[in-house]
């Protein structure tokens, strides 16, 4: 739909813009009216059955607070090029020719002196929604026009998934279109064994956007229709109550070892679907080894399961015979995989729905990621949307996503990723834009130490978060609203316009406008702009996006009509035949693309590439840090850190609905009412939760959905030391992060293990200190002098 534009006659007779148009976010679609360039109201669309109060935070946050309105150099880094001080140095406001003109040259001495691989472009796939204006295409394309750069590879959100699976099951994007859907599951399901849970706030999120939120309307039809649920999670509250169903609150990261005793059990009272297992995979004679204790002497029957992950030896019997009897379905959040050892998650889950008997009916085997986002297994993932082309990297160096303190601390070591070894690059400078390092990283202590080794930081930022605090350089970027562009989520069935609601503040651009700059500057700009304006690049992307869906069967109309209905509702409904149904049906005839053309419970070339922390098949592997170890006698708690029920990751921190879920402030810590007696706290307290790795307060709140002996914090608090220029100071806002550890979950996938954290909790009786993560930093007038040159301190 076009903005409407009436004219609103304000207090004392002034003339004020008034505008309402539509927009879209990986939260959903709304309609916004803006007063003067700011939003005063946020109504969902029509037709979202179930919109997101995550929208609310658009309220009031175009203009002031921690809004960045000029380009902006830390003082430090401008005066001598000071690698000090990020995070707690002033800043200094220049032009956008400035600025342009210090980043230009900085990435010419760079790529001159060291070579592009020493410029490091970090992104992530949740900045804002929108086909064109998307942070992560931006960034890639300007930094390949310009020669290339150090990439990563995988995400946060499941990067052993992503490595592990195709090991296993071949094909994984062909994997996930084939799962089980709602709808299937409501029809064919008896048992639904959620492992992690079913976290109903992830619902409310979907790369791209969600046209309409109907993933837990799907749920509570399956649980209608009589699909038995059993939920595995140390958080009863993360599900719906609907849903009923049996919780069993295991210790947290003893997943594989519960997953094993079930496989022992049915095993053991000849309910295994040995017929299969023989057929249609390999290795089933290594995992009857594992299991029975041939390998290592020991049984992984109930009773071991129960001493490692204290469920009872009865419950796991009960319900290994369910899983053996009925229709089942094994399904793992994502949270699993990030974890110590968290691709075993994934295999033990395969191999224990290889056994059930299910794997390749109807609505049963396994299946992830279930409410991990929105549209997880609810429609069809082909999409017809094109995507801005980000050209040819000429440079090969890479890392896995979750190691960025890894690569800046140690230059020149070597490191492992899925069978082959490389080599960190010297990184130089780094390029930011969208996404937050300081929001997803672990043990942010760390990368504040790792964050002094690059001579220079160029970011994108819209506000001044913690990201923005500790960049050299700063370009202050258009938010969704102030731009126009189109969308469509990852695996949703809904286009969505994007309107320009807002004017950005005097002088502030988008992202590709400032890139623009710095190409034409460096005498590329043809390269990333192809002579296109933003207008002309949505256009042309409509065009593709036209010529794509037609190939697929839908008929879109031109751009001009799609602007003035605003949304498009395409049918795609789930069609793809069910995980591995053509496999159990004929197994020489329909191979997998894995090298036995069979799901792999044991892979030879895993086990080739000799890791001792991922063997070539699921086993139970103590992690780092977990409740039955011996560091668990000084720091007792288990810290799981889910995504906030506000906001999206970190943004809109400062939103009205992440601060509804707050308490002056701070971030709430779940507790179970037994912890909260032992250690003396009550709601809304203030407590300090600490370990070796750092520190932060927390308000909390006390929840009989936990189990003993776990605190759930989540994630999206903007990191707030008390000392922003020392490494383990305090956080005031209660960010995990400080607390959480950063190792890769194995040398196979090198993923985040978050989820494994121990951690310790105590009142605290002296004042807190105040929140100030919203709080932009100093900003000082542009000197008359001009810049420095030369090396960095």
């Amino acid at each position: 739909m076009a903005p409407t534009a009436p004219r609103r006659r304000g207090r004392g007779g002034r003339v004020s813009n008034a505008r309402r148009g539509r927009t879209a976010s990986h939260w959903g679609s709304y309609l916004v009216d803006t007063v003067d360039d700011e939003v005063v109201g946020v109504t969902p669309v029509p037709d979202d059955p179930a919109p997101s109060p995550i929208g609310q935070n658009y309220r009031g946050n175009l203009r002031g607070g921690p809004r960045i309105t000029a380009p902006a150099v830390r003082k430090g880094w401008l005066e001598n090029r000071s690698r000090k001080g990020r995070g707690a140095d002033e800043f200094v406001e220049v032009t956008a020719d400035e600025a342009v003109e210090l980043v230009a040259s900085e990435l010419e001495r760079i790529g001159r002196e060291y070579g592009n691989e020493s410029i490091f472009g970090g992104s992530y796939g949740w900045g804002s929604a929108g086909r064109f204006h998307h942070a992560q295409s931006q960034v890639h394309r300007f930094l390949n026009s310009i020669g290339g750069y150090t990439r990563s590879v995988n995400t946060y959100s499941h990067a052993a998934d992503e490595v592990i699976l195709p090991h296993l099951v071949g094909d994984r994007a062909e994997f996930l279109r084939s799962v089980p859907s709602w709808k299937e599951i409501a029809e064919h399901t008896q048992e639904f064994v959620a492992f992690g849970g079913l976290p109903a706030r992830s619902t409310q999120v979907n790369p791209g956007g969600v046209g309409a939120h109907v993933n837990l309307a799907g749920q509570e039809a399956a649980a209608q229709a009589g699909v038995s649920f059993t939920l595995i999670t140390p958080v009863r509250t993360d599900t719906v109550e609907q849903l009923g169903g049996q919780w069993v609150p295991l210790r947290p990261n003893t997943d594989v070892a519960l997953m094993l005793g079930l496989a022992h059990t049915i095993l053991d009272a000849g309910l295994a679907d040995i017929d299969f297992l023989q057929r249609c995979c390999v290795g089933w004679e290594r995992v009857r080894a594992e299991l029975t204790g041939s390998i290592d002497g020991q049984a992984k029957d109930a009773r071991w399961a129960s001493e490692i992950t204290e469920v009872p030896e009865s419950v796991i019997i009960d319900l290994a015979h369910r899983i053996g009897s009925h229709r089942s379905l094994i399904a793992v959040t994502w949270s699993l995989q990030r974890q110590h050892h968290g691709e075993m998650a994934y295999w033990a889950a395969l191999t224990l729905a290889a056994m059930s008997g299910s794997l390749g009916l109807p609505g049963g085997g396994f299946g992830t990621g279930y409410s991990s986002m929105h549209n997880a297994h609810v429609w069809d993932r082909l999409s017809p949307a094109a995507a801005l082309p980000q050209g040819k990297n000429p440079v090969s160096s890479f890392i896995p996503v979750a190691r960025i303190a890894d690569l800046l601390l140690h230059p020149g070591e070597a490191f492992e990723y899925n069978g082959r070894t490389a080599r960190y690059p010297d990184i130089r400078l780094v390029y930011w834009v969208g996404g937050n390092p300081f929001h997803h990283h672990q043990d942010l202590n760390r990368l504040m130490r790792a964050w002094e080794k690059p001579d220079t930081i160029v970011v994108h930022e819209p506000y001044w978060n913690a990201l923005a605090k500790r960049a050299d350089i700063v370009f202050p970027a258009a938010t969704s609203l102030e731009r126009e562009d189109f969308t469509i989520g990852m695996a949703d069935n809904w286009l969505s316009w994007m309107d320009r609601v807002a004017d950005p503040p005097p002088g502030v651009v988008t992202d590709y406008e400032t890139f623009a700059a710095i190409t034409t500057h460096m005498g590329f700009g043809e390269t990333f702009t192809e002579g296109r304006s933003p207008a002309q690049w949505v256009e042309r992307l409509w065009d593709e996006t036209r010529s794509k869906a037609r190939s697929l069967g839908f008929d879109l109309p031109d751009l001009e009509t799609f602007r003035r209905r605003g949304s498009i509702q395409l049918d795609m409904p789930r069609v793809a035949p069910t995980a591995f149904s053509s496999l159990r049906r004929n197994p020489q005839e329909n191979p997998l693309t894995t090298p036995s053309g069979r799901i792999e419970l044991y892979s030879a070339t895993i086990d080739d590439f000799g890791y001792a922390d991922c063997p070539g098949w699921a086993r139970w592997m103590e992690p780092a840090e977990w409740l039955g170890g011996d560091l668990a006698r000084t720091y007792p708690f288990h810290l799981v850190s889910p995504q906030p029920d506000g906001k999206l990751h970190s943004q809109y921190d400062h939103g009205s609905e992440s601060r509804r879920h707050k308490v002056d402030g701070r971030t709430v810590v779940r507790i179970s009412p037994e912890d909260a007696a032992r250690r003396m706290v009550t709601d809304d307290e203030v407590v300090r939760i600490f370990n070796a790795r750092g520190a932060c307060l927390a308000a909390v709140r006390i929840d009989t959905g936990i189990r003993p002996g776990v605190l759930s914090l989540p994630t999206g608090a903007w990191y707030d030391p008390v000392d922003p220029a020392e490494a383990g100071s305090l956080d005031r806002h209660g960010n995990p992060n400080v607390l959480t550890v950063d190792i890769g979950t194995s040398s196979l996938a090198q993923g985040p293990s978050a989820h494994t954290c121990l951690v310790d909790l105590e009142r605290l009786d002296e004042v807190p200190p105040s929140v100030d993560a919203h709080r932009p930093p100093r900003i000082h007038p542009r000197p008359q002098t001009p810049p420095q040159s030369g090396e960095p301190e």
